[in-house]
Formats: C-alpha cells, structure tokens, sequence
C-alpha cells in the first residue's frame, strides 16, 4: 500500500474511533435539550440528568445491587442451562439423521414462539418460584444455540470425517475432536446471540412475578410513574447487554482463532 493510501486509512481509522467516543454523549446531549425545551413533556420523557439523579436514588437505596444480582443470577444460569442443552442435542440432530427426523420437525414448531408467551402458563406451572424465570430464559436461549449447532456439525467438512473414520478414530473422540471443533465458529455465532437473548427473555422472566431484578423494578417504577427511574432501568439493562456482548466476543476471538 502506497503511502497516501495508508495515511488515508489511518486518518479514516481515527475520525471512526472519534465519531464513536463522540455518539453516545452527543445523543445524551441532544436528549438533554429535547427533554427541557418542553417539546415533549418532561414527566414522561425526563433528561438524562433527572434520570441519573433517580438511578443514584436506586443505589443508595441498597435495592440496586440486589436487583442486579437478581437478574444476572437468571440470565447466567438460564443462559449455561439453554446453551449446554442446546449444543448437546444440536450435535446430535446434526450427526445422525435419525435423530434429527424425530426432534428437528418439533423444535422448529416450537422455536418461534416468543418466551413471553408463556408467562400466563408459567405462572399456573410454577408459581412466583425461580424455576419458571430460569424456564423462560432457558427457552429463549437453547432454540437459538440448539439450530447454531445443527447447522454447524452438518456443514463439517465431510472428508476430514471419512479420513478419521478410516484411522479408526473411536466415534466418542471422532464427535469432541473433529465434530465439534468444525461447528465451534457456528456454534460461537449462536452462543453470542444467544447472550442478547437471555437479556430480552429476562424482561419475560421478570413479569412473571418477580420480588427483585432490574425489570421488576421498571414495572414498580412505571407503576408508581416513576419515569427516570424507569429509564435508569432501561439504561442499566442496555448497558449490561453490551458489557455481556462485548466480553463474549472478546472471549470467543482468542478462544476460536482460526474461524
């Protein structure tokens, strides 16, 4: 590459960095004055500042940190649940066809359907316990790892299967070591997905009658028209998906090199 054209890069490369640290404090100012210029009403539509101010509130409360410990403590758990089950039963719908003709039909009937459905039948199934919170989250998240997984071992190169098989490689070792190493840069795609999903089935888990986690705490502050509160609540739960988000990708970048 040419000198010009790598000062171009570079100087294109910095204007993105900047536009990027700029974006968010230039939509909290642009949020700022559209929320004081009583354009719209300030009780429904408050400025960052008076939600800041409600947040603060929130943690010196104490509510804060339990409310998060709630809802990482359902999305961490339904999220190891749903992916353990979903790559386990994906690896086997993707090997043997057998299996896949009997569950495959199934989870594709089953999978579009969104987990806030179930929170009426939630309810009457478990009651206000953790299971069924754990139960929506799980179902959100396995679908989406569980088709990753199916899609990822059936797209294996199918000449590195036939050389093992003809080492006589044992079919236990064949699955872990050929199998699943081939499907892991699809199997990573469905699992990072699958993060931002247990954040959006959390808001299900949580109107299924919950005493404690971010969501519930929206519904209270809504209830209460506790506005600021309501957005700190949103804020809180869009930053933690992106924390989640960036960590696993930063994870899976190192853990799966060769994708």
């Amino acid at each position: 590459m040419s000198t010009g054209g790598h000062n171009r890069a570079t100087t294109a490369g910095r204007l993105s960095v900047l536009v990027g640290a700029l974006s968010v404090p230039a939509f909290v100012g642009v949020w700022e004055l559209i929320a004081r210029s009583r354009i719209v009403n300030a009780v429904l539509f408050p400025p960052p500042s008076t939600v800041a101010v409600a947040v603060l509130d929130w943690i010196h409360s104490g509510q804060f940190f339990g409310d998060l410990w709630a809802s990482l403590f359902r999305v961490t758990v339904g999220f190891l649940i749903g992916t353990t089950g979903g790559i386990m039963l994906g690896m086997l719908t993707g090997r043997f066809r057998l299996v896949s003709s009997l569950l495959s039909p199934l989870f594709h009937i089953l999978r579009p359907i969104p987990p806030i459905a179930f929170v009426p039948i939630v309810i009457l199934w478990f009651g206000l316990s953790e299971a069924g919170k754990l139960f929506l989250v799980v179902w959100g998240v396995f679908f989406t790892v569980w088709l990753a997984t199916h899609i990822g071992v059936q797209k294996v190169d199918r000449g590195l299967v036939r050389a093992a098989l003809m080492l006589g490689t044992p079919r236990r070792q064949m699955l872990s070591e050929i199998i699943l190493l081939g499907a892991l840069p699809y199997i990573v795609v469905g699992l990072r997905t699958a993060v931002s999903i247990s954040f959006y089935t959390l808001v299900a888990a949580e109107l299924a009658g919950a005493f404690a986690g971010i969501v519930y705490r929206i519904e209270i502050a809504q209830q209460n028209m506790q506005t600021g509160q309501v957005m700190g609540g949103l804020a809180a739960l869009g930053l933690l998906s992106f924390v989640a988000d960036r960590s696993f990708a930063a994870i899976a970048e190192r853990a799966v090199w060769w994708r």
